[in-house]
């Protein structure tokens, strides 16, 4: 299935979305061009070399999909447990990072900006 653009909604099929670099592992990145849609949905898959990183504009809502049991979200200086069905949402200005292997919805307000990922190293 690809990319469905209709009065009304917006239909897309993530398995058919091509993966690219992000600090956290590989990314697929839904509703960037729908200027109607305030937002971004991302599948992420986190690899274990995953950057800590901070938005300056961006909020970021995780919600865990699949990982392993000894999985853990770095906010901040806090290491948090988390599992399938966690969602976390991250402000703007909060350093954070996931921990582990894992794959993760990731919903982005406002809309992604690759400009907007930033690094104390």
């Amino acid at each position: 299935m690809t990319a469905t653009s209709q009065p009304g909604y917006e239909l897309v099929d993530f398995t058919d979305l091509p993966p690219v670099p992000c600090p956290c592992g590989q990314a697929r990145r839904a509703f960037r061009d729908v200027a109607d849609y305030p937002g971004t949905i991302h599948v992420t898959e986190i690899s274990a070399e995953a950057r800590l990183h901070y938005h300056k504009r961006l909020t970021e809502t995780y919600y865990f999909l699949e990982c392993g049991p000894d999985a853990k979200m770095q906010v901040d200086d806090q290491l948090l447990d988390v599992q399938p069905g966690v969602c976390i949402m991250i402000r703007p200005g909060t350093r954070h990072r996931a921990v582990g292997n894992m794959k993760v919805l990731i919903v982005v307000y406002p809309k992604f900006d690759p400009e907007d990922e930033w690094f104390d190293d």
